[in-house]
């Protein structure tokens, strides 16, 4: 099959809902296109309709290539999945749920063909985001920017558009931990940024909790600095120092006669300085975990069916 113009990702988790109306708006938006394309949904372990419908719409669809991991892997791996079986051009990635508008579609390719090799876009907030939610995102992206030094910056999504080039070099990259959007950022190549706003799901439930998104977040700053454990190594001199100051201060009331007051701030100190310990420990463990995922060398997905690949799908 001669590969196409345009490639289009869709990860979709237990989204039966909302995927025939978010098909019909994607053929609207390619058709006016007029481009060669393929659109890709990578069902990452749904448990609800999900696969029966990709399947009866593969058997209709010359366009639609349908894959089927084993099991829930998550929706980066799900991302890298298609990135790997995708052959278009250029290639562009939006979530399944919808709250990606399609529509803006156009106005990436536009980018694109400007000579943008990738087009990222940027939500905005919409009026009724809980102010945590804002606040979290922003300081998240702060940090880590300022950590990383890479530009990133915050309400990025990964709804983009890649070129063929940074495709490539995204799929070379060996590490299993993903966090795209700090890749992305880390490869380089000329970058601009479209702002959209999310609109209503148009179906099912959200999938991507706090839980999700603070191991999201985390998964990002321990793959792109160690300054976390610079930090670590810091504290351990700063409070060592204090440590030794204090023990000169005591050593020299004893000296002197007094008596050495304080079992309070003592047993305190001890408390505050047995905490940083078990927090310092907690960011080697972090970086440890890491470690021990990536050398096991795991692929980051396994695929249990393949549709619409006319290569004997299986």
């Amino acid at each position: 099959m001669d590969a196409p113009e345009l490639s289009v990702i869709l990860p979709l988790y237990e989204e039966g809902e909302a995927l025939d109306p978010l098909l019909a708006r994607l053929d609207a938006v390619l058709a006016s296109l007029g481009l060669s394309h393929e659109i890709l949904c990578i069902d990452d372990g749904s448990g609800d309709a999900t696969p029966e419908r990709l399947e009866a719409l593969a058997r209709h669809r010359r366009d639609l290539r349908v894959i089927r991991l084993s099991r829930n892997f998550g929706h980066q791996a799900a991302l890298a999945c298609g990135l790997d079986h995708a052959r278009g051009r250029a290639v562009v990635m939006l979530d399944g749920d919808g709250q990606h508008p399609p529509e803006l579609i156009p106005e990436l390719v536009q980018r694109w063909r400007a000579g943008a090799r990738v087009v990222n876009t940027r939500r905005r907030d919409a009026p009724g985001t809980p102010w945590f939610k804002r606040a979290a995102s922003r300081a998240f992206y702060a940090l880590f920017r300022r950590l990383t030094r890479l530009p990133l910056e915050a309400g990025m999504a990964d709804f983009r558009l890649l070129d063929r080039q940074v495709v490539d070099t995204l799929r070379a990259l060996p590490e299993r931990t993903l966090f795209l959007r700090g890749l992305v950022a880390w490869v380089g190549f000329p970058q601009v940024v479209v702002e959209f706003q999310a609109e209503p799901r148009l179906g099912g439930r959200p999938k991507y909790g706090a839980r999700c998104m603070g191991t999201l977040a985390l998964a990002g700053l321990t793959a792109f600095t160690e300054v976390p454990l610079r930090l670590a190594t810091a504290l351990g001199f700063l409070f060592s120092a204090l440590a030794f100051a204090y023990l000169g201060y005591a050593l020299l009331g004893w000296l002197l006669g007094h008596n050495v007051p304080g079992w309070t701030s003592l047993v305190g100190s001890v408390l505050f300085l047995g905490g940083v310990q078990l927090l310092c420990l907690g960011i080697l463990g972090e970086y440890l975990g890491k470690i021990f995922l990536e050398t096991k060398a795991r692929p980051r997905y396994v695929v249990e069916r393949r549709l619409g690949f006319g290569d004997g799908d299986d």
